[in-house]
């Protein structure tokens, strides 16, 4: 993290020494060492949000493209099949004829026929 060798780290525990004084030190090292573990605590957790974040951030990008996949394939086929519907209605014209009239035809033929009422018999004057 810094870059401090040994000499520096002894000219710091010399004024530290003097500054603070022999009965102090102790006391005021463990303090910095209780500090020193929670800002790198703090680091690591900071770290880890960002890292979260980010993982977080890929998947939903992650998640719109394969929605945006889905919705292309799904009105691809969706145009496939809309297309393949009127070729085949097409078809069916061409052989059959005209559907509606085809199925107006099939109506009547399914219609019962009511019987014609009978006429009374006309007597001959003659």
């Amino acid at each position: 993290m810094f870059d401090i060798g040994f000499t520096e780290l002894l000219v710091i525990g010399v004024v530290a020494l003097i500054v603070i004084g022999p009965e102090k030190l102790p006391r005021m090292a463990r303090t910095v060492g209780h500090l020193a573990g929670r800002l790198q605590r703090y680091v690591a957790d900071v770290k880890a949000d960002i890292n979260r974040e980010i993982e977080l951030e890929e998947l939903r990008r992650m998640r719109d493209s394969m929605q945006q996949a889905a919705s292309n394939f799904e009105s691809s086929v969706q145009s496939e099949m809309n297309k393949t519907e009127t070729e085949l209605n097409k078809s069916v014209e061409a052989v059959v004829g005209n559907p509606s009239e085809i199925a107006a035809e099939e109506l009547k033929k399914q219609e019962p026929q009511a019987p014609e009422p009978e006429k009374p018999a006309q007597a001959k004057v003659g």
